[in-house]
């Protein structure tokens, strides 16, 4: 399949890293909004095309998919470009900065029959299968605590009055776009719409949240998702049951699940080192075109993730300016 990639950042670097493993993936084009910049990430990465015009990358008939990589608020409008053209669309997560934006690039996919897939790389790993798998065995689930707390390294900027792109709520982002992200997507992956959100967050100047926190209530049992780009934190997420518990590493990318049950020793249900994650969601991706039923159940994890997102912002007060799009 020929891709092509919307962005030269780190996250391209290591997509495409990780595309080197997967068999039947080619790396056709760039686009960079700086001629420049995409002529020489394009030449390091050995791609024959490059782009500065989306309109020219759309119209390409040598690209079949397209991988989007650009800042949060530009999602939407360059999906909707790319699959009113054709292009089938793997999407950085967050897929778009609320639910609106999901709804329209969903319409937009099925109305000109191509594949538009949020690249959230945990449901893609080995790991999830294992832990969605094993569920069964922790009885009548009662809590689920999903903890993904990591110092941004552009925070140390921030506190010196340099906003960078990843603290610019006018670009959509913040620590629940980029972090807090990875905490809701697997747990609505799972178990679907909670009953009810409730949500806290620590604001920074210029109206970014840093941290926060959020309750959903699924009525049998609750999950407590935290998340940060303000601190570490060095705790594993946690599945308990009433007949016992499941420890997750990373909820990011998990890759190694404990089962503690209430009665006898705990054991490793999995335990697998990961040097390339991204490798599964290009394959998965490559996968759903050969059986498109399969994309269902993905598009609606993802509009249900930008619901609960859109709902945790409206109670902590976050707004982007993507909102009154």
């Amino acid at each position: 399949m020929r891709f092509a990639v919307i962005g030269t950042g780190a996250i391209v670097e290591k997509f495409l890293a990780a595309a080197r493993s997967v068999p039947e993936f080619s790396l056709a084009a760039v686009y960079s909004r700086t001629e420049e910049r995409g002529a020489a990430f394009a030449a390091a990465q050995g791609a024959p095309l490059h782009f500065h015009r989306p309109e020219d990358l759309a119209a390409c008939p040598e690209v079949d998919a397209v991988y989007i990589a650009s800042p949060n608020y530009a999602h939407c409008e360059q999906a909707l470009q790319m699959l009113s053209a054709g292009k089938h669309v793997l999407c950085e997560k967050p897929l778009a900065s609320n639910a609106a934006e999901v709804r329209r690039m969903q319409a937009c996919a099925k109305e000109h029959g191509v594949l538009l897939l949020e690249a959230m790389k945990s449901v893609f790993l080995p790991g999830f299968s294992v832990l969605a798998q094993n569920l069964p065995l922790l009885g009548r689930l009662r809590r689920v605590t999903a903890v993904y707390c990591q110092y941004s390294s552009r925070y140390d900027k921030f506190k010196q009055g340099i906003v960078l792109n990843a603290f610019d709520p006018k670009l959509s982002n913040g620590a629940l776009m980029d972090i807090g992200v990875y905490c809701v997507y697997p747990v609505v992956k799972l178990f679907g719409l909670p009953r009810k959100v409730q949500s806290t967050a620590v604001k920074l100047t210029g109206g970014v949240d840093g941290a926060g926190s959020i309750l959903l209530d699924y009525g049998e049992f609750q999950a407590d998702l935290l998340y940060s780009k303000i601190a570490d934190s060095a705790l594993p997420s946690e599945f308990q049951g009433e007949d016992g518990s499941l420890l997750v590493d990373r909820i990011s990318e998990p890759q190694r699940l404990t089962l503690c049950p209430r009665r006898g020793q705990a054991r490793p249900l999995y335990d697998q080192t990961e040097d390339a994650p991204m490798r599964h969601e290009i394959a998965f991706f490559q996968q759903l075109l050969r059986e498109p039923q399969r994309a269902e159940a993905y598009s609606r994890a993802s509009l249900e993730t930008a619901m609960v997102m859109d709902e945790a912002r409206r109670m902590t007060g976050i707004v982007f300016p993507a909102d009154a799009r």
